[in-house]
């Protein structure tokens, strides 16, 4: 028992330094927390105290290397259903309508007549140079019946400034005549009526039809063929396919408005070479967002026409266009 009693206290005095030592890392855990705690409070009420200009300073910095483009979109599913397409079609239509109140056929025209021979010789051109040629053709050949019995070189000569003159002279002479013989010298209303004239298919009828007789119709051109594709509403390149795919896409009512309000856009922002992602009105919405610039001051200088602060291609557009009209011939008669 003698020799039994040191080491029982040995024991005891372990356990009491042990227990010791526990408290002891328990009081430096709380102290270190606390310390934490304080630091942590210091920190907040220093950034509660920072001036106003320190924090619009700092913004004007992270936007300096990061401007505020348009929102970029998120991509849809690589399998975007019909549902979830035809929304984000017609959601396409309203933004564009809101931006482009003021859409409009870019060609000069008071009458069905003269909107389809204006639209024959767009081909190869543009529409501001087609304007600043047909009131001399206009002038000299007012109707059908004139037009047909024009001189083929006097006739070449007004049109030379639109290019290919010759084969859009053997054109214009063709529908005049067509006209004047099998429908009594007037533009018919009907598709099967017009695409069977010299010179006319689907695309030139459509805008005829739409414009001139409220027939609504898709105009499936160059603008609008490349942005459905930029959209991802069609992977069509078949202008007759595509605009069957787009068509399925919209109410028959919006047909015309949405391919003048897509035209409109494809040629002020979303530019063949350069789109000017970063001015877009509907980047939200598009899934090719960023195949352009982004950087919004940078896409602002790619605008064109009344959204540049620059004339437009009608030397009459309508009362409501917010634009300059364009120049006649002569009068700065570069094409945009």
């Amino acid at each position: 028992m003698g020799e039994q009693e040191p080491v029982k206290r040995t024991s005891q005095a372990k356990a009491e330094e042990a227990a010791a030592g526990a408290g002891a890392r328990k009081a430096v855990a709380r102290k270190a927390a606390g310390k934490a705690a304080a630091q942590d409070a210091t920190v907040k009420k220093a950034s509660a105290k920072k001036p106003a200009g320190a924090n619009k300073a700092t913004a004007k910095k992270t936007s300096a290397k990061k401007p505020a483009a348009a929102k970029a979109p998120a991509k849809p599913p690589a399998a975007e259903s019909r549902l979830a397409k035809v929304r984000r079609a017609r959601r396409i239509n309203r933004e564009l309508s809101e931006v482009y109140y003021y859409a409009h056929p870019e060609l000069d025209f008071e009458n069905p007549f003269q909107l389809l021979v204006a639209t024959v010789l767009s081909a190869q051109t543009t529409d501001l140079r087609v304007n600043q040629t047909t009131p001399a053709l206009f002038d000299a050949y007012p109707t059908p019946e004139d037009m047909a019995a024009a001189d083929p070189e006097k006739l070449e000569e007004i049109l030379r400034p639109t290019g290919f003159f010759r084969a859009k002279a053997r054109s214009v002479l063709g529908l005049s005549a067509a006209l004047r013989d099998r429908f009594h010298g007037e533009v018919p209303g009907r598709i099967e009526d017009l695409v069977s004239l010299p010179g006319v298919g689907r695309k030139t009828a459509f805008v005829v039809l739409g414009n001139a007789f409220g027939v609504p119709g898709l105009t499936v051109d160059t603008h609008f063929g490349r942005l459905v594709r930029r959209w991802k509403l069609t992977e069509q390149t078949d202008a007759d396919k595509v605009e069957t795919e787009i068509a399925d896409l919209l109410p028959k009512s919006e047909w015309t408005m949405f391919s003048h309000r897509t035209i409109f856009h494809g040629r002020r922002i979303c530019h063949s070479r350069k789109p000017a992602c970063g001015a877009c009105p509907i980047a939200q919405l598009c899934p090719s967002y960023g195949e352009g610039e982004v950087d919004p001051e940078k896409a602002k200088k790619l605008l064109k026409y009344e959204m540049g602060g620059r004339p437009g291609q009608r030397l009459k557009p309508p009362p409501d266009y917010p634009g300059m009209p364009a120049p006649p011939l002569g009068g700065d008669g570069a094409a945009r």
